[in-house]
């Protein structure tokens, strides 16, 4: 079983690039209903990578905590889960 939650990212306003504090998340586009499918990634060493689906470019930066994004307000919570 998980002890560690995943954070999950969301690109409402189309930035190019999401600064985030951690190296594996989970992208899911837009919000829902306007989601792509959910994707794990993983950017082991590298310090950035564009999700697949939606083409956002997500940069690691060790200076934000795991739930912070620059721009701010692009952790997703799904409120089923919570």
């Amino acid at each position: 079983m998980a002890h560690a939650v995943v954070p999950h990212f969301a690109n409402d306003a189309g930035h190019a690039r999401i600064r985030i504090g951690v190296r594996e998340f989970m992208c899911v586009g837009a919000r829902p209903p306007f989601d792509h499918p959910h994707v794990f990634i993983d950017m082991g060493d590298d310090d950035e990578h564009v999700c697949p689906y939606c083409s956002t470019l997500y940069v690691y930066d060790h200076s934000l905590k795991a739930t912070e994004t620059e721009p701010a307000g692009c952790l997703f919570v799904d409120k089923a889960a919570a």
